[in-house]
């Protein structure tokens, strides 16, 4: 696991973890980027399942209602068929412009 943290934002890249394993250490430190914008880097996994997104349930329902962005990246997920609440998009510039168009929203009291 990388973990590149700069001012409001933790970019966390998953290096050969399972998934399973990425959620717990993810867990573990997560008072270390509690107050960030989080962006999950899976596009090193080529095949990802529905089960192994829905790992980041719970940790992307507990950011969210702290007020923060929680992005999920993977290029070979089938949106259609997450849950709503796990927002996933295909390349690191989406994810940065989801955050920004969230970021916007809560400025505005959305």
């Amino acid at each position: 696991m990388i973990i590149d943290q700069n001012e409001n934002l933790a970019i966390i890249t998953q290096e050969n973890a399972s998934v399973i394993e990425l959620v717990k250490k993810i867990e573990t430190l997560y008072p270390k980027f509690k107050n960030n914008n989080i962006i999950v880097n899976l596009n090193t996994i080529n095949k990802i399942s529905l089960e192994d997104i829905i790992e980041f349930l719970r940790l992307s329902n507990q950011h969210r209602a702290a007020k923060h962005s929680f992005v999920i990246v993977n290029e070979g997920v089938d949106t259609d068929k997450t849950p709503e609440e796990i927002i996933i998009v295909p390349t690191l510039q989406e994810a940065h412009d989801v955050i920004e168009m969230e970021d916007i929203e809560r400025d505005l009291g959305f």
